[in-house]
């Protein structure tokens, strides 16, 4: 593999997957995130929303922080199914080929993403 043709992963996004009867557990897991780990918290849609198939909340956070906060979800996630990727602003590869999940892989919807390949 050509390391210098790979892009440099610039943080990571970690998506929170919920419904309705989930929806306080995730709150209060995302919640508790923020305020331990220096991320951003985005809104818990109660919907899907781009890619992904479940309602789900956004936590963002920089590359150097993975090693802390991965552990810290696969802790406390508690059944709840958490897709993590890269940001390296090829969002097609980073949610197909870089992607990893703590619980079930759910089915992503690909198609609304830029296709980005070299």
């Amino acid at each position: 593999m050509d390391e210098q043709r790979l892009p440099r992963i610039k943080g990571y996004h970690a998506h929170v997957y919920f419904d309705a009867t989930t929806l306080e557990q995730a709150r209060a897991l995302c919640e508790e995130a923020a305020r331990r780990f220096a991320l951003k918290m985005g809104r818990l849609h109660q919907q899907p929303v781009g890619p992904h198939p479940d309602w789900s909340c956004q936590l963002a956070f920089r590359a150097e922080l993975f090693g802390e906060l991965l552990p810290w979800l696969m802790q406390h996630r508690d059944g709840l199914n958490v897709l993590v990727h890269p940001l390296t602003g090829q969002a097609l590869r980073d949610h197909r080929d870089w992607a990893m999940w703590l619980g079930q892989v759910r089915p992503l919807d690909l198609s609304v993403l830029d296709t980005d390949e070299d």
